[in-house]
């Protein structure tokens, strides 16, 4: 508890220069969520446009603490904007652009496109909508970029906020979402953000699965943004490898919602048809829940004990759906940090180990970081502040270290 209380206060003391600041006499009024909010609801039909073209843009407070009385010391945009799905077909996506008040004097500021872990299904559960209201849980390491004077741009990721189910797990939507989000933080005039400007990649767990598919995705994708690096922690992978680590421990409910955001993305994949009367009552739960009821909603559950079907994974549809959100397909142009942590509960070492294998044998620059004695959490506790040091170095030009 310290430790969350110390680091939002550090973020608001360093950012405005050690001055001293006058807290509001009351809290902010609450914002509504994005199902009461018109923002997240994009035009329909979408207008023609470009991935990464802003649709709708406004300033916003946002805060590091749940008591919202003191707002963060940052210009802070809400975005919506273009976007591409799974299947290549445009969507409109939500996001937040932070950028600190310091002044940068080396060049263009540098751009972290930031994705985050798991934070559920429900759009009440969008990060955008967290920072607002100072619950957004990654607030420590987003604080670290934000003190090194680099901006930051947190993709919602699709249906996360804006209407629709989110496609949670699918690979190719969020690192799509991703790179477009820094596409459209670069084109936000007011933010002072240089096209050319370099561009860091991070994320870790859902978010390190997103971070990995958009440095693959971004040499055919987004060649525009000058990538630099890319720090993806506690990939999962391997979705069918994941799915059956998990099969019946205590996390299944995580599994159950890959299960839901594939199927919401890939609509041709069999899924409501073959799901029992079981298996449609945890859906009907898990459809607007957040993080802890998510991963809390089907203890020592089994994938066989919701379907119809002997093991779904092994449909073909299934098959080439998994496969192709399976990470380490295509070579990223940029170098890439991958960190794991030794004891992982939720994704296995060997997951992340064999997605650096993949990688080498494409001829990757990929660095690997194996963080000891540790189990998921703390993977990210510890592995996070090491990438975004990696980051910084690749920002300042210095060459990454090849693990191949």
């Amino acid at each position: 508890m310290a430790r969350r209380l110390l680091v939002p206060l550090l973020l608001i003391v360093t950012l405005c220069g050690g001055t001293a600041v006058a807290a509001p006499a009351q809290a902010a009024p609450a914002p509504p969520t994005p199902a009461q909010d018109p923002f997240y609801r994009p035009p329909d039909p979408l207008p023609p446009g470009a991935p990464g073209e802003i649709l709708r843009q406004r300033r916003v407070e946002v805060f590091a603490e749940p008591l919202r009385v003191l707002p963060a010391p940052v210009r802070a945009w809400q975005l919506l904007y273009r976007s591409t799905s799974a299947t290549g077909q445009p969507n409109a996506v939500s996001g937040t652009l932070l950028v600190p008040p310091v002044p940068w004097t080396e060049g263009p500021r540098p751009l972290v496109t930031y994705a985050v872990g798991t934070h559920g299904i429900g759009d009440q559960c969008a990060p955008s909508y967290r920072l607002r209201t100072g619950t957004e849980n990654e607030i420590a390491l987003i604080a670290q970029a934000l003190l090194k004077g680099w901006a930051v741009v947190l993709t919602d990721y699709e249906g996360l906020g804006t209407p629709g189910t989110h496609t949670y797990t699918a690979g190719r939507s969020a690192g799509h979402a991703m790179l477009d989000a820094a596409r459209a933080a670069q084109r936000l005039g007011a933010a002072g953000l240089s096209a050319d400007g370099p561009v860091g990649v991070f994320g870790y767990s859902q978010g390190g699965q997103a971070a990995a598919f958009a440095a693959e995705l971004q040499p055919g994708y987004a060649p525009d943004l000058r990538l630099v690096g890319a720090a993806p922690g506690g990939v999962p992978a391997d979705l069918a490898e994941v799915a059956r680590f998990n099969d019946g421990g205590p996390a299944f409910g995580l599994v159950a919602g890959a299960a839901l955001g594939l199927a919401t993305a890939y609509p041709e994949v069999p899924f409501e048809e073959i799901l029992n009367d079981r298996g449609r009552r945890l859906m009907d739960r898990i459809r607007e829940a957040c993080v802890i009821e998510l991963g809390a909603a089907a203890p020592f559950t089994r994938l066989n004990d919701l379907v119809t079907l002997p093991d779904p994974l092994e449909h073909p549809r299934w098959r080439a759906t998994l496969a192709e959100n399976r990470a380490g397909g295509q070579r990223p142009s940029a170098p890439v940090l991958l960190y794991h942590a030794a004891f992982d509960e939720l994704i296995p070492y060997a997951t992340g180990r064999k997605l650096l294998a993949r990688y080498c044998e494409l001829g990757s620059t990929v660095q690997w970081k194996t963080i000891p004695l540790a189990e998921h959490i703390t993977g990210v506790a510890v592995g996070g502040p090491i990438a975004m040091e990696w980051l910084g170095a690749r920002f300042a030009g210095e060459p990454a270290r090849n693990s191949c």
